[in-house]
């Protein structure tokens, strides 16, 4: 199972939301790319990057800081937030980004995501599905649609995606857990790389989600607030 030690960022900060609410932050540190190269020498072997200020925006805001984390690591990243178009995939490769997250734009436009695999790759292009009580959330969560995430995973496949991130809003930030059935009910039914994303709090929640057979964890406040070790967790369940 791939882990990815999460890096949210807000005004080139490190940052944490308690269910995507941009009023309930907590600031980790002012040096996101010193975060992302502590989780590399703990034993990272990639990182997931959120460009907070993007997803609501509509367009990357953090540019720069994604830069520099790029330059600092040597391990590949994937970002989401606020990236809605061609010109917007291709300058996030360009910071140095292996993989480029696209939520809002695979609900309204799910052939965009098919376009950009044919364009880029499937290695390159992942699908960002977040989900409240089934119903894929979009515009930074700000709005809920009437789409459900077993359809959309479903109609990424068919567009060539191979990688989902699914988030269970309700679970973010929170240290309740994942929504393991949930996902694990996702991975049986499209046979994708589903990344589990929110909730994770303990090395048990992780195992959880490794018994149920899904391919990937996202572990954010989880490892800020030390219930985890991330080496451990790396030997543990990518047998590093």
């Amino acid at each position: 199972m791939q882990l990815y030690p999460a890096i949210d960022m807000k005004n080139g900060q490190c940052v944490r939301l308690r269910q995507g609410a941009f009023n309930d932050i907590t600031v980790y540190s002012d040096r996101p790319e010193e975060v992302a190269l502590t989780w590399q020498e703990k034993g990272a072997t990639f990182l997931h990057l959120v460009d907070l200020d993007g997803a609501l925006a509509g367009r990357s805001v953090n540019a720069e800081t994604i830069r520099r984390i790029a330059r600092a690591v040597s391990i590949p990243i994937e970002i989401g937030g606020g990236i809605r178009s061609q010109e917007a995939i291709e300058f996030m490769l360009s910071l140095g980004v292996k993989r480029v997250i696209i939520g809002t734009k695979a609900v309204e436009q799910p052939e965009f995501l098919g376009d950009m695999v044919k364009q880029f790759g499937s290695e390159a292009i992942v699908a960002g599905v977040d989900a409240k009580n089934g119903m894929v959330a979009i515009q930074g969560w700000e709005q809920v649609s009437t789409v459900s995430a077993s359809e959309l995973c479903l109609n990424m496949k068919s567009m060539g995606v191979e990688h989902i991130v699914y988030t269970d809003i309700s679970r973010d930030g929170m240290l309740t857990g994942p929504n393991v059935e949930a996902t694990r009910k996702l991975t049986v039914e499209t046979g994708l790389d589903i990344i589990a994303s929110g909730g994770v709090s303990c090395m048990e929640d992780l195992q959880a989600l490794y018994e149920a057979g899904v391919k990937g964890a996202i572990i954010g406040k989880a490892l800020y607030e030390k219930r985890l070790e991330l080496s451990e967790a790396v030997k543990r369940f990518e047998g590093r």
